[in-house]
């Protein structure tokens, strides 16, 4: 009999690859979404009609009892959070709902009507905020310097409290900036490279971007979403950082991005202040050691692969 997985979060860019990757699989593919007055289902319109939908909230805990004895899921992804670091100064206690206690209210859900299913927490590198070591591995201590990343960090525990209380099999992947053609527009490497498709295109004449040096460990989410359906399949529950282990910046980013195109990156970036963290993060480089050697995890797409693989899609998409 097929397994069933219960994804939250399934419309953004995580989900939709991991759809894909639990389809292949054989997977029966249940995704849970939130009421909206927009459809934002365009990153998986197509396999939407291999997937069954349930309409549920992370503020909602009778809604999420509701799905899981619907979905009578053996896995549980929960990618659902709000996830954009800048909305988490301007909404902190939305995000602390949705980001932090969403997580305990899902997990309260599962130990209630599938306590038999395997249960996967989306962390983040961002917890790590203010390094104490570089590169961060599983142990190293978490300093969140954004609302968002203070969530995650609740999240995060909570699942291993969970795990260490009730004996659930949950485990938390601490992931590090991920990326791909289908990046949200608010995030700094989707905005760079449909920047550089708009101009190109001549629909745009500069790019407005934060703190160029800003350094980050980037890798393609479609790699990610493995090691988090690796992580499903060990005999134990454990948490996992996945990472490639480079540094590279955002001028990196935009060098690479401008010259795919043709373009001199000079003559069209300035610097706006109000793009600037209150709190920035620095040297966040995971050690992906763990990872490589329990799950035989291996990131496939380099850095630069990356960014033309993301410039070219939105060339394409802009028809520039």
């Amino acid at each position: 009999m097929a397994k069933r997985a219960l994804i939250t979060g399934i419309t953004g860019q995580d989900g939709s690859y991991l759809a894909e990757l639990l389809l292949a699989q054989g997977y029966e593919v249940w995704g849970m979404v939130r009421r909206s007055s927009t459809e934002t289902s365009q990153r998986i319109d197509h396999i939407k009609d291999r997937i069954s939908f349930l309409q549920a909230d992370l503020l909602d805990q009778a809604s999420l009892t509701k799905a899981m004895e619907a979905a009578a899921p053996d896995e549980i992804y929960n990618l659902a959070a709000q996830s954009f670091v800048p909305t988490s100064w301007a909404q902190p206690t939305l995000t602390g709902q949705f980001t932090g206690l969403g997580v305990s209210r899902l997990l309260e859900a599962l130990r209630q009507v599938a306590p038999k299913a395997r249960f996967y927490q989306a962390s983040s590198s961002e917890m790590f905020g203010k390094v104490r070591e570089v590169p961060q591995n599983e142990l190293t201590p978490f300093h969140p310097r954004s609302p968002y990343a203070v969530a995650k960090t609740y999240g995060h525990h909570i699942t291993v409290n969970y795990r260490e209380s009730y004996g659930l099999f949950a485990v938390s992947g601490i992931l590090f900036n991920h990326e791909s053609p289908r990046r949200g527009l608010e995030f700094v490497t989707r905005k760079i490279s449909h920047g550089v498709a708009a101009i190109r295109a001549g629909r745009a004449t500069e790019l407005l971007l934060g703190n160029l040096d800003a350094q980050r460990d980037w890798g393609y989410a479609g790699d990610y979403v493995r090691a988090m359906w690796q992580m499903m399949q060990q005999e134990e529950p454990d948490d996992f950082v996945v990472a490639t282990g480079e540094n590279h910046s955002v001028r990196e980013f935009v060098e690479i991005a401008f010259a795919h195109a043709g373009l001199d990156w000079e003559q069209y970036v300035r610097q706006d202040e109000r793009f600037l963290r209150p709190a920035e993060v620095d040297h966040l480089r995971g050690d992906a050691a763990k990872a490589r050697r329990v799950l035989g995890w291996e990131p496939t797409v380099s850095f630069p692969e990356l960014v033309r693989m993301m410039v070219d899609a939105d060339l394409a998409l802009l028809g520039a």
